[in-house]
């Protein structure tokens, strides 16, 4: 929807970048208080609620004719798609065995990047023909649908494990611990190319350097989706096999920053290899999801959803940063063109934008490193 949303707004790529932003901004403030509440109260209420709350957001950005009531649809998407992540991580801790975290974290992973992988091709063509509005009403229905099937499908479970230290106790063993920190920042370092590169700039990109048409560009985006799907359970399978998280990890940071950095540093390459590139990036980068593992592992029984809600504040967070950022030196790099009353943006003031990316990722293998291994068991008490 890039062109669209500039051509409707009037607007360039910096204030785009933060109009898309917003939605990370609501995710980023609520992983803790949700960690907390997923903690204690459970998440089948919550996530029926945050998903008709996400719809109704869709809703008014689909309706809206000012730049501002975007903004307030936006934040509204994010604040309810906040529960969706740290939700399904609990269900997962309530009701699988805990020797198979990794690898249902992976599959539900997987059926993430499956939302995304529809978010660019197939959502690309329904924008062009029912417009980005009709596609934004059809997404609203989608999460009005979901609010039921959560209630009347999830159940909590009735004697899952709290923490008998209060609200503020959990938050501060929680946040005191170094590996909490370390995990929430090789999580971000592995999301920062799915969501400032895949997740808005990546389409506008390859059109723009490789000539593609705009829905063929979206498809070849949507590959670090299916890296990320496909890596996602691979790498917790593994991961829970062999009872080691920090190889795994290490591994994954080096090669998802030696895969984008060839994407940028050689752009006349074939087609095949960008897109072998991309997936390989994808696949590489999905090893983000025992961050979440770790982080619960490394904290007591009890608190491993306020753990886990913190290192997804610094995954989201990761959008937030990176998407206005490249945004706002797309700016910087612009050379003055529009086309249809949108802004067009030269190659190489893209890959300019995008250098940053490779540098967080290569801040992933340092955090990998400075970790200690779980052996995939957990912490027992707090003490």
């Amino acid at each position: 929807m890039v062109d669209e949303l500039m051509r409707t707004f009037d607007v360039g790529a910096a204030i785009l970048g933060n109009l898309s932003a917003f939605y990370f901004y609501a995710y980023a403030v609520l992983q803790i208080p949700i960690g907390v509440l997923m903690d204690r109260v459970g998440p089948r209420r919550l996530m029926s609620g945050a998903a008709a709350l996400a719809g109704v957001g869709a809703l008014l950005f689909a309706a809206s004719e000012a730049l501002a009531w975007a903004y307030v649809g936006r934040l509204l998407i994010g604040a309810g798609a906040a529960f969706s992540w740290v939700g399904v991580l609990t269900i997962i801790a309530q009701w699988f065995p805990p020797a198979r975290f990794a690898l249902f974290a992976g599959l539900a992973q997987a059926a993430g990047m499956a939302g995304a992988v529809f978010g660019q091709a197939p959502l690309s063509v329904a924008v062009g023909a029912i417009g980005w509005r009709g596609a934004l009403v059809a997404i609203a229905i989608v999460g009005f649908v979901l609010a039921v099937l959560m209630l009347v499908v999830v159940r909590d479970r009735p004697h899952a494990a709290t923490s008998a230290v209060g609200i503020s106790s959990s938050l501060k063993i929680v946040l005191r611990n170094r590996e909490t920190w370390l995990n929430a920042a090789f999580g971000m370092a592995m999301t920062g190319p799915m969501l400032g590169f895949a997740g808005l700039w990546a389409v506008p990109y390859l059109v723009s350097a490789y000539g593609m048409e705009r829905a063929a560009a979206a498809a070849f985006t949507s590959l670090m989706f299916v890296g990320w799907g496909i890596g996602s359970p691979m790498v917790g399978l593994l991961s829970d096999r062999l009872g080691r998280r920090k190889p795994i990890m290490v591994a994954g940071a080096a090669i998802a920053t030696l895969s984008f950095v060839a994407l940028l540093a050689l752009p006349a390459l074939p087609l095949l290899l960008v897109g072998a590139l991309i997936v390989l990036h994808g696949a590489a980068a999905s090893t983000m999801v025992l961050a979440f593992a770790c982080a619960r592992e490394h904290n007591p029984a009890g608190m491993g959803s306020s753990a886990m809600g913190f290192v997804n504040v610094a995954v989201v967070g990761s959008g937030a940063l990176f998407q206005p950022l490249i945004g706002v030196l797309l700016d910087l790099n612009w050379t003055g063109d529009l086309v249809a009353g949108a802004r067009v943006y030269a190659p190489e003031a893209y890959r300019r934008a995008f250098s940053m990316l490779p540098v967080g990722c290569a801040a992933g293998i340092t955090a990998a490193l400075l970790m200690r291994e779980t052996f995939a068991r957990q912490r027992a008490s707090a003490a």
